[in-house]
């Protein structure tokens, strides 16, 4: 009899299941919804559930100390409250049990009390309905991108991702923390499939305003790193701007286009866009194009993508402290600001450094030496350094080495504390500097459900050097799916007590996440810091909202730009309020393969 959750019928007659695994794999493994405990539809997922494409490994000692600490949860708490397991873990208090259940394993990492189990508005360590959430890092792509992006959905979305067989930043099949190489960052993820439209403007609006609390958020972009001379030659560099073209991921007119449109629905400031910051005397006047044209927020660029433009020949690659390629450019910005010319946050900085694991230390692979020199020089530019500069890639397991070894003496110390490359002497480098703020996308999300001691350490060490006024969010979404895990999880993020005892780190109260989640990107770019409720999905025909030049320029014309700078209460606000009346529920359901033997 196939499973209840089995929808595989044609003409009356079940479909045998389509795997690419063996009959002798498939006799160790069982449906993941047969595996699990019908009354145990967790909120997480305690064991690997693979899509058929390859053999799930085994659930670990350590799930399986997890799993069983949270059906003992769950037990007394729905026996208390008087309703059924499945009911309750389906509840938010569902969710407390599972924080709760991975603190009595893993430790005291989450802030989360048992009261939240049977209190179902208990808001003492859940994120409040007013956070004010400014994103400082998000992405769509173009429709001509494809999904070229799906490694990082991968790392994200764990063993389920169509097409992968293995974690595509962990070669070596290094266990993370909790003995896994491959873990789910972003449990909403499990069993989707991957498709073009993913990353796209519709599934961005949905993900971003109304499947999270985020406020504001800052549609980014990405300076071509190679594209080839016209893009008939891929991996050489980009002769100039227009070469460049072929090779992003999003225009900076389909950015700021992006931007205006939700703007326009939502009638109130509710998405920034990023201008593309290539440098060098041979890119000014394209500089100032976007700004003539496109009116960005702020700028992004990427020291480590050819991006600059000296001579005659090819863009270059870059640094901040370039007094003939850099600076020139942060000039021509630094006027326009004067002139005002642009906006609150015209005059933001933010360049990708780290992410570059196995490169050499140099400030044109995103070492942090270069930037003391340039925020001295440039007082008047506020410098955000995308990923606080953090060397690893994607899995941490690096970092951790460097942290336990730290610990354990093997490896020095730098200046009293662990040396996590290259973020601890990035904070050290820029402490002082005012114009100086950590932007923490990526380093975050990679971390905190996989190597939480490694978010414990980048966060300590980001407040004990820069202070809490100049750390960002951003979740560099929607890569990792909606933000609104990772804005969960930092709100009950603690530092434990051990850690930061030893270490002189201080720690995460309500105020400093407020700062961070919202606050000091607000005084950034000019945004009122209130009207941060959540958002629910957008009505059935919002995409009718979308129209014909706007599909094409998205391959969509952009709409006027409307600088308003009010928070207010929205249209959104109204679509969310119709949205919580309807009280759904989630059903925790995992599809999939699990081992079931050896």
């Amino acid at each position: 009899m196939p499973g209840s959750n089995d929808w595989k019928e044609t003409g009356g007659k079940w479909e045998d299941d389509h795997t690419l695994l063996s009959d002798e794999q498939l006799a160790k493994c069982t449906r993941a919804y047969d595996a699990e405990d019908a009354d145990f539809p967790s909120p997480v997922p305690t064991r690997v559930v693979s899509n058929g494409e390859y053999m799930p490994p085994p659930q670990s000692q350590t799930q399986k100390k997890v799993e069983a600490r949270m059906k003992e949860l769950a037990d007394g708490a729905a026996k208390k409250l008087g309703i059924s397991r499945r009911r309750f873990l389906g509840s938010s208090g569902g969710m407390a049990a599972a924080f709760l259940a991975m603190n009595d394993v893993h430790g005291q990492f989450f802030n989360v009390d048992k009261e939240e189990m049977f209190e179902p508005h208990h808001v003492k360590n859940r994120p409040p309905k007013d956070l004010f959430v400014v994103d400082d890092q998000l992405h769509v792509v173009r429709g001509t991108s494809g999904i070229g992006a799906v490694a990082l959905r991968a790392i994200a979305q764990g063993p389920t991702t169509p097409g992968f067989t293995s974690n595509p930043f962990n070669p070596n099949n290094v266990p993370d923390e909790h003995g896994n190489p491959w873990g789910v960052w972003n449990p909403a993820l499990i069993g989707l499939p991957v498709t073009n439209d993913m990353f796209n403007i519709v599934n961005f609006i949905r993900s971003i305003y109304f499947d999270s609390q985020v406020t504001v958020g800052m549609i980014s972009n990405v300076t071509a790193f190679a594209s080839g001379p016209s893009g008939q030659n891929p991996g050489q560099p980009s002769q100039d701007v227009e070469d460049a073209r072929t090779g992003e991921i999003l225009t900076a007119k389909q950015t700021a286009a992006g931007r205006d449109f939700i703007n326009k629905l939502a009638g109130s400031r509710r998405a920034m866009a990023h201008g593309l910051l290539y440098v060098g005397k041979g890119n000014l006047d394209y500089i100032q194009y976007q700004i003539d044209n496109h009116h960005p927020d702020a700028w992004k660029g990427y020291n480590i993508s050819y991006a600059a433009k000296v001579d005659s020949g090819v863009m270059r690659q870059w640094r901040h402290d370039d007094e003939n390629v850099a600076y020139p450019t942060f000039e021509l910005i630094s006027k326009n600001v004067r002139q005002h010319k642009l906006g609150p946050g015209g005059n933001v900085i933010a360049v990708h450094k780290g992410l570059a694991r196995g490169l050499p230390p140099k400030p044109e692979n995103g070492y942090p030496s270069d930037m003391p020199k340039a925020l001295k020089d440039w007082p008047h530019l506020n410098f955000l350094t995308y990923h606080s500069c953090i060397q690893d890639t994607f899995f941490d397991d690096q970092a951790l080495a460097q942290i336990q070894a730290s610990e354990a003496g093997t490896r020095p110390l730098l200046n009293g504390v662990p040396n996590i490359d290259w973020t601890t002497l990035y904070a050290q480098l820029t402490g002082h500097f005012k114009n100086s703020y950590a932007e923490i996308g990526t380093t975050f999300a990679s971390s905190v459900v996989t190597f939480p001691t490694v978010t414990a350490h980048i966060l300590g060490q980001l407040l004990r050097y820069k202070g809490p006024k100049r750390i960002v969010f951003g979740s560099d979404s929607l890569w990792y799916g909606s933000p609104q895990w990772q804005i969960e999880a930092l709100w009950r993020f603690q530092i434990p007590e051990r850690i930061a005892e030893r270490w002189d780190y201080p720690q995460l109260d309500e105020d400093d996440k407020r700062d961070i989640l919202g606050r000091n990107s607000g005084k950034l770019y000019g945004l009122e810091p209130r009207s941060g409720a959540a958002y629910g999905p957008l009505p059935s025909d919002f995409e009718s909202s979308i129209t014909d030049d706007l599909k094409r320029l998205w391959e969509m014309a952009p709409y006027d730009h409307i600088p308003n700078l009010e928070a207010k209460k929205d249209d959104f606000n109204v679509y969310r309020e119709r949205y919580l009346a309807m009280g759904v529920e989630p059903r925790n359901t995992r599809y999939g393969w699990v081992r079931t033997s050896l």
